[in-house]
């Protein structure tokens, strides 16, 4: 009897045991990427002056290029956009068109990005790109001309009464996921 009671509790222990195996149940893991794109202006470079001080200034124009003014971190394709805040630089006295200042961009002087588009444009209170990639960007740095015109086209623009006779907009660089 003890044998047919031993084979009994064996076989309802084997029993037992096999509804009481281990289980498996799955869980589903997401890698959740937002876009960031940032743009900084060089903290020294916040002001730019274009200065007229000679005849050759007048006749040809001024320029201005700021090494690595721009600093773009973009977790994608972006695209950087220019404008102005009104359509002309506004004086004390007059106005000077704000088409008159062309904005180039290149590659920064440090830690570029490659396979980059650079487009000049004519400052607007539109955004204008200059700056388009199809690949994000670690503060990656871009140098900006700034140019305005020539051609004597200011030698009326100068005031005696102001020293210098200053024009004036704020430039604004935007940048978006493209």
């Amino acid at each position: 009897m003890r044998s047919l009671t031993t084979i009994f509790a064996t076989i309802i222990f084997f029993a037992f045991q096999q509804t009481a195996s281990a289980q498996t149940d799955n869980a589903t893991l997401n890698i959740r990427l937002y876009p960031i794109q940032t743009i900084t202006v060089n903290a020294t470079q916040k002001s730019v002056n274009l200065d007229y001080k000679t005849t050759a200034d007048y006749a040809t124009g001024v320029s201005s290029t700021q090494a690595d003014h721009l600093t773009v971190y973009s977790t994608g394709a972006f695209v950087v956009k220019v404008k102005s805040a009104g359509t002309t630089l506004q004086g004390q006295r007059s106005t000077i068109d704000a088409s008159d200042v062309v904005i180039t961009p290149i590659a920064g002087t440090t830690n570029q990005l490659a396979n980059v588009t650079y487009n000049a444009r004519n400052l607007s209170n539109s955004d204008q790109p200059i700056i388009t990639s199809t690949t994000g960007s670690v503060n990656k740095n871009f140098n900006i001309t700034y140019k305005a015109s020539g051609a004597d086209k200011y030698v009326d623009k100068y005031f005696k009464t102001e020293n210098p006779t200053v024009y004036t907009t704020v430039v604004t660089y935007t940048i978006e996921a493209n």
